[in-house]
Order: C-alpha cells, then structure tokens, then sequence
C-alpha cells in the first residue's frame, strides 16, 4: 500500500464537527505520512483559514487653516 503525502501546510486549519475546536497549523512538519487531526474521537475537516485582521495606519488629520 502506497503512504499517501500529507499536504498539511501552514496557514492551514482544521475545525472540529462536535465541538468547534479549531486548529491552525503554524509550522509544517515535511513528513512522508499523512497527519489526521482527531477532536472528540472524529477527524478534524479542514476549515477556511482566517487570516489575522491587519490593523490599518492611522490616517492622518488635514492640518485646518484660520
């Protein structure tokens, strides 16, 4: 039997069915194997990830003439 390539990458997450826990992975591992994520004894699916919000620059105020 043929080890399939795990294709786990970062950014990538992964959400619970039951119970909504979510897993973000922030370093991929580069193993032959492919990794199963179990949360209360199911397999994780993957979810869309959700980017951290950037904070926007503060726009700067127009100087007013008097």
């Amino acid at each position: 039997m043929a080890v399939k390539k795990g294709k786990v990458g970062t950014g990538q997450a992964y959400e619970c069915g039951v119970c909504g826990y979510r897993v973000v992975v922030d370093e991929a591992c580069g193993c032959a194997e492919e990794h199963v994520f179990v949360c209360c004894d199911k397999p994780m699916k993957k979810a869309a990830s959700k980017k951290p919000a950037r904070k926007k620059p503060a726009a700067k105020k127009a100087a007013r003439k008097r």
